[in-house]
């Protein structure tokens, strides 16, 4: 096995047949089997315009002549936070498979020792081996700007390329699936808004302040600036994420001198339950405390109702999308897939998800509908 090869695993090995050898494209056209989407269970966290959308994109291939397409799904990882992304692309790509239009696997790097530039060398390599074995499609969770020459490239020769979860903007992609930063800091600002005593107050947002990370600034100051405009004086404090008792004593300072008093935290990352310790530590408990992300000790501080609502990114649809994106530009054209995406693109080539805001009384609802989707996290 090669470097890459060991460093790589496909989600679910996933193979899917084309139509038969021998046939044409007439014959495969009309011999096609109507894409069949599994039907999810009702409930109230299902996003019903994104699902709306879906199902007229699948409507609009229907009509379309069959047109088989090997598409490559590369992810950061199978596992955690990506795992849910894996389920969603897996379920897409099984869908189109069954219908006789695509063939590709969901891959994932399962190094978890290697640092961030290992890894991106490591997935430039993978995109430049898919090319070589004949992928016609890419959607990728890409791990920075050093992918984009590969992606390029890929591009260069027909390759229609979806970037998930992080956007490039530097590349010639065709479309971007996930949240946007700033809109969704902003919504999670306005959410603690609703719970905040009348000013004057200081907000205290655990978040990014760091220009390296440019989504995690982009987050904290969408949701700085609603605050702000609010009339809230705001203080942003940069996460120190590999040290939690650091990282808690110096909030607990800056809680400590703050003017005017801090009346309510924020918390923009998985790391957002820290600002239960650091209400803890100076004795402020009743704290009106808003999360992001759904990490477990985040889930626990919810049932104990110390945070009041966390916002949550909805990997599965990333995942989910991609696919059949990446196979309508093939099959409708790209700028007929975009005016079906169109309620949803910002800038014309941005889908935005949005987030999922889960109050404190709704968190065990929201895990048995994660667990329902496949996509717990």
């Amino acid at each position: 096995m090669t470097m890459i090869g060991r460093n790589w695993a496909a989600a679910i090995g996933l193979t899917l047949m084309t139509a038969a050898c021998g046939e044409s494209d007439t014959d495969a056209a009309t011999a096609a089997t109507p894409i069949k989407r599994i039907p999810l269970p009702q409930n109230e966290f299902i996003p019903v315009k994104i699902e709306a959308t879906i199902d007229e994109l699948v409507a609009k291939i229907n009509k379309s002549s069959i047109q088989p397409m090997q598409i490559s799904v590369l992810l950061k990882s199978l596992n955690d936070f990506f795992a849910p992304i894996a389920t969603g692309a897996n379920r897409a790509m099984g869908e189109l498979g069954v219908s006789e239009r695509v063939t590709g696997n969901v891959l994932g790097s399962t190094n978890a020792s290697a640092d961030q530039e290992q890894l991106m060398k490591l997935q430039t390599a993978q995109i430049k081996q898919m090319v070589e074995e004949g992928a016609e499609g890419i959607a990728i969770t890409p791990f920075g700007e050093g992918n984009v020459a590969a992606l390029d490239e890929a591009i260069a020769e027909g390759i229609p390329v979806v970037t998930l979860d992080t956007d490039l903007v530097s590349s010639k992609r065709a479309i971007y699936v996930g949240i946007l930063s700033a809109s969704a800091g902003a919504k999670a600002g306005n959410t603690l808004l609703e719970m905040l005593p009348e000013g004057p107050g200081t907000v205290l947002i655990h978040g990014w302040a760091d220009p390296s990370w440019v989504d995690g600034v982009d987050r904290t100051n969408g949701a700085r600036d609603a605050l702000e405009d609010a009339g809230y004086n705001v203080l942003v404090h940069q996460s120190i994420y590999d040290d939690e008792a650091r990282d808690v004593e110096v909030m607990k300072g800056k809680i400590e001198d703050a003017d005017p008093p801090v009346v309510g935290l924020m918390g923009m990352f998985t790391d957002s339950y820290r600002c239960v310790l650091a209400a803890d530590a100076v004795g402020a408990p009743d704290l009106p405390i808003v999360a992001f992300d759904f990490a477990p000790q985040t889930a626990d501080y919810m049932r104990q109702g110390r945070i009041k609502a966390t916002h949550v990114q909805r990997q599965y649809y990333e995942g989910y999308l991609a696919p059949y994106i990446v196979y309508g530009i093939k099959s409708i054209g790209l700028d007929a897939t975009k005016k079906i995406l169109a309620p949803h693109l910002v800038e014309g080539n941005q889908f935005d998800l949005g987030v999922d805001v889960v109050r404190s009384n709704k968190v065990d609802a929201y895990i048995d509908f994660l667990d329902e989707i496949g996509a717990e996290q």
